[in-house]
C-alpha cells in the first residue's frame, strides 16, 4: 500500500471512530476543507508530515498514535 491511501484510510477510521465529519475534521485541525479532501481521495503522493500534524493536534492524538497502525506496515513508495 502506497503513503497517500494509508493516510487517507487512516483519517476515515479516526472520522469514523470521532464520529465526525470531514467538514468538521478540518475546522478543528484548522486545516482547509480542500486540503483534508485531497488527503482523502489520495491527490497528494506525498502527504505533509506537518498537515498530519496538525490533524493529530486538532483530534488530541500523537503522530505515533496516529501512525500505529498496520496500514503503515510495508508500505510502497510513492515515487515508483
Amino acid at each position: 500500500m502506497k503513503l497517500s491511501k494509508a493516510v487517507s484510510q487512516k483519517i476515515l477510521k479516526i472520522c469514523e471512530e470521532k464520529n465526525i465529519s470531514i467538514n468538521k475534521l478540518a475546522a478543528i485541525c484548522c486545516v482547509t476543507q480542500s486540503t483534508v479532501q485531497g488527503l482523502i481521495q489520495e491527490k497528494s503522493e506525498s502527504p505533509k508530515l506537518a498537515t498530519i500534524t496538525k490533524i493529530c493536534e486538532g483530534l488530541g492524538i500523537t503522530l505515533e498514535e496516529f501512525f500505529d497502525d498496520t496500514l503503515f506496515a510495508n508500505l510502497e513508495r510513492d515515487d515508483k
